[in-house]
């Protein structure tokens, strides 16, 4: 796997890759009953860029990705999308604002064929409404496009599975065809490569690298490999907080960015 050599990218505190921010946070926080897990999280995601949010297990990424795609209400602070404030809007509406997310956890349906799921996620983009989930014959519209996006993201022999049938690197990709099945401007990948092996895993690495053309990735992801093969910015949470950030080599030498580790017994 080779190691992304980008030099865009500069350490906390002294600017972000280069282009404007597509996607930004100011002062971002959430608070669980007196608990701070995300705490004035500053994030500027440069548009055109893979960034990726690394740290501890606690250190608020996942609460970061529900805030960032509208699955949780920020206690205080605001969210921007190309400018214009998305603070508190729900899932649904930033989905169509051009935001698309993958979750940690498989969510398909097993009986279900790969077709048949991409031709149900790009229905509903349209606004044709559920009823439509009803007729093969109007469906069949959305064929055509269906197999295009897996075919983008390598099973085009697997069109026919059931998704159930599939092996767990091949629901994760179809998880992805799912979400590029929106056509987002800033697609949100929640731990793309976790329980895979090595060699799904390289080859979920050459399908990101390969689907980010046009997009915006923010990646949450443990596997430093797959980090420092992928990543443009990198931005090290701790306890809620902004540790440190830029590019790969400048975060996995800051003393910071070691102590957080080993002190939290790995990641």
């Amino acid at each position: 796997m080779t190691r992304k050599t980008s030099t865009t990218s500069t350490a906390s505190g002294d600017g972000a890759a280069p282009g404007h921010a597509l996607m930004s946070t100011h002062g971002l926080t959430k608070e669980f009953g007196g608990f701070r897990a995300v705490e004035g999280v500053d994030l500027a995601v440069a548009e055109g860029t893979i960034h990726a949010l690394v740290g501890p297990n606690g250190a608020g990424k996942t609460t970061l990705f529900h805030l960032l795609t509208g699955f949780l209400p920020p206690s205080a602070g605001r969210i921007e999308l190309a400018g214009r404030d998305i603070t508190g809007l729900p899932p649904e509406r930033v989905a169509r604002l051009g935001v698309a997310r993958s979750f940690q956890v498989t969510s398909l349906f097993p009986a279900e064929t790969a077709r048949a799921h991409l031709e149900l996620a790009l229905q509903a983009g349209t606004g044709l409404g559920r009823r439509f989930w009803r007729s093969d014959r109007l469906l069949a519209r959305f064929s055509g496009r269906a197999r295009e996006l897996l075919d983008q993201v390598g099973l085009a022999d697997r069109a026919e599975s059931p998704a159930g049938s599939l092996p767990y690197g091949q629901k994760r990709a179809l998880e992805l065809a799912l979400a590029l099945a929106l056509d987002p401007r800033v697609l949100l990948l929640d731990e793309p490569t976790a329980g895979m092996g090595l060699e799904d895993v390289d080859r979920t690495v050459a399908l990101v690298d390969r689907v980010r053309a046009g997009r915006t990735v923010v990646l949450v992801e443990h596997n430093m490999s797959v980090v420092g093969s992928l990543a443009d910015t990198v931005t090290v949470l701790q306890r809620g907080r902004v540790l440190v950030e830029g590019t790969y080599d400048t975060v996995r030498s800051d003393p910071r960015v070691v102590e957080a580790y080993l002190g939290a017994g790995g990641a």
